[in-house]
């Protein structure tokens, strides 16, 4: 930087170093950005610690507007240098826009940019001074609560991390806030959350620290030194103070508190401060979901093992959108052969989803498909098991023209998608008549007497196909459900095969459920016969059909064939 040699320059020049200065000066005392723009010159000055933070070439350069188009975001360029020409051409004297700088790694960062222009004694634009403050950062306090914010307890946390070895983190969550700002307004919402606020910290004992993060969750960070006992102990004081301010408004509004509780101890060392941060701030939220889902108003301690778990079901959440998205990759059928006691013929098949993630692990039907269910996924690979299931049933009647196939509905999709309607198409499509079709239900014990799966029960069987009631003899409502769902099928469970198998109570009980069975017209499969003398055992009770290891695993659809295709005889060896 050179100083012009004209008594005019060497004025010009003098008042920009005084300004920079005082921005020089003041600069540590703030978490803003002071600059100095000396517009006659094309000189610019920043606060030092902007250049650690935006891709700036120092805190004192040249050529402006070439720097401002490589450190402003390319979608913003156009706004910010139509603004500068008119402060430049005289027309504006100051400078106020939101815009974004590009930081040190190339990430975008919105910034407020506010600057007044002082003009030379001719009336020129001759020097811009003024602030630029991150619009994108998080607020250091809540005024509403009257508390600070996340950003003081990131600050909080982050400083004492390297040194601490003992802490302990409360978050507390009011229950169904949401509810209270809709019927009653945001002012009365406020109300609540200032109470709540000064209810915490008259709670809270010295070295326990309240902060809100957000909405309607707040913050406890412990150092005194409490454990789990001592902290469950202020989670109940706080609960019961929250308690009388519902009963001071007069029940107004009812709500209650969740509280998530987490020991330093429990999250990784060995990440850095800032990672360390995060997970704390990760498994805290964990832990608050935890204690609402499990029903609220109560506190929920951290476990590893339970966030492992989370993971792992996220994981698999995660794979099984890819594997839709990707015209169900990863899904396969396998196919275990229902047979007929009566000669051993082969009667039908069930059709069972299995799964490989894109990475290649095989996962349980017993850990992908509640996924599926509570995800909603499973409608979608519903039909997609109906389509490929039909497919099989078509090969297979070419050569056991009365083949059945057998395939499980989740009460999802019966209550969740238009069932009727994709059966009857995927039918139509596969060109088979509706008896070739077995549905079962699953947890059907819980929703036998549910008026819209009585209801699509009732148009499946007027359509033809038939009805077959899953898992029977887990449950004790399975009885009525025979009544309320009137299947064509009852499906004996293979842990009530066993425990007849082993029991001289049990074995006269299940072969009275045989007889009232085919009483009433039903048609029976036991499940789950593994070996020759079990299937001796079952079959002296006349069950109508086999199905379990003893025949067959469940296996693919080509090695089904293989097995079951007929060189001259349909009958089973």
């Amino acid at each position: 930087m050179t100083e012009d040699k004209h008594p005019k320059g060497k004025e010009n020049a003098k008042s920009f170093h005084m300004f920079c200065e005082i921005a020089g000066a003041f600069a540590p005392c703030m978490n803003d950005y002071l600059y100095v723009y000396h517009l006659a010159e094309d000189i610019y000055y920043i606060s030092e610690q902007a250049v650690d933070r935006f891709l700036l070439p120092g805190n004192v350069f040249n050529h402006v507007p070439d720097v401002l188009d490589v450190l402003t975001h390319p979608d913003d360029i156009e706004m910010l240098t139509a603004d500068l020409d008119q402060i430049m051409a005289g027309r504006k004297d100051y400078h106020n826009l939101e815009y974004r700088w590009l930081g040190r790694d190339g990430s975008p960062i919105w910034i407020n940019c506010k600057g007044r222009v002082l003009k030379d004694e001719n009336g020129n634009p001759n020097i811009m001074v003024g602030c630029i403050n991150e619009i994108g950062n998080k607020q250091k306090a809540d005024n509403i609560s009257g508390l600070l914010g996340e950003s003081a307890l990131h600050d909080h946390v982050i400083r004492l991390l390297p040194t601490l070895n003992q802490a302990m983190f409360l978050r507390i969550g009011i229950d169904d806030f949401k509810v209270i700002n809709e019927r009653h307004g945001m002012e009365y919402g406020n109300f609540i959350l200032r109470e709540v606020a000064n209810r915490i910290q008259h709670c809270a004992a010295p070295q326990q620290f309240v902060y809100r993060i957000v909405s309607d969750e707040f913050m406890v960070l412990d150092l005194s030194g409490a454990d789990y006992v001592k902290m469950n102990q202020l989670y109940h004081r706080i609960r019961s103070s929250v308690d009388d301010i519902v009963a001071s408004e007069q029940y107004k509004a009812l709500y209650t508190i969740s509280g998530g509780l987490v020991s330093l101890q429990d999250v990784d060392a060995s990440e850095s401060e800032y990672n360390r941060y995060s997970e704390i701030m990760k498994v805290s939220e964990f832990a608050l979901t935890e204690a609402k889902l499990r029903g609220k108003n109560q506190l929920y301690y951290f476990r590893p093992a339970d966030y492992s778990a989370f993971l792992r079901r996220r994981y698999i959440r995660s794979c099984l959108r890819r594997s839709l998205s990707n015209d169900f990759q990863g899904f396969s059928l396998h196919f275990q052969p229902i047979i007929m006691t009566n000669g051993e013929f082969l009667f039908g098949a069930e059709a069972l989803l299995r799964y490989d993630t894109p990475m290649g692990e095989k996962l349980s039907p017993a850990e992908f498909i509640p996924i599926l269910e509570e995800s909603g996924m499973i409608i979608p690979v519903g039909r997609w098991i109906l389509r490929n299931a039909l497919e099989m049933c078509q090969k297979c009647r070419d050569f056991c023209p009365e083949f059945m196939i057998s395939i499980n509905f989740s009460y999802i999709q019966l209550l969740k998608s238009p069932v009727y309607e994709d059966v009857m198409r995927a039918l139509e499509e596969a060109q088979l008549p509706p008896s070739s079709l077995i549905v079962e239900l699953t947890e059907s014990g819980h929703l036998g007497n549910n008026p819209a799966i009585q209801s699509v029960w009732k148009k499946l069987r007027a359509l033809g196909v038939n009805i077959a009631l899953d898992d029977f003899g887990t449950g004790y409502s399975n009885l009525l459900n025979i009544g309320n769902l009137r299947p064509n099928i009852v499906k004996i469970d293979r842990s009530f095969t066993m425990k007849a198998l082993q029991n001289k109570y049990e074995y006269e009980l299940l072969l009275h459920v045989i007889k009232m069975v085919h009483s009433i017209g039903l048609n029976l499969v036991v499940e789950g016969i593994e070996s020759h003398m079990e299937l001796m055992q079952i079959t002296a009770m006349n069950p109508d059909y086999i199905q379990g290891y003893y025949y067959s695993k469940p296996c693919p659809g080509d090695e089904f064939i293989r097995k079951y295709h007929p060189s001259g005889s349909r009958t089973v060896t």
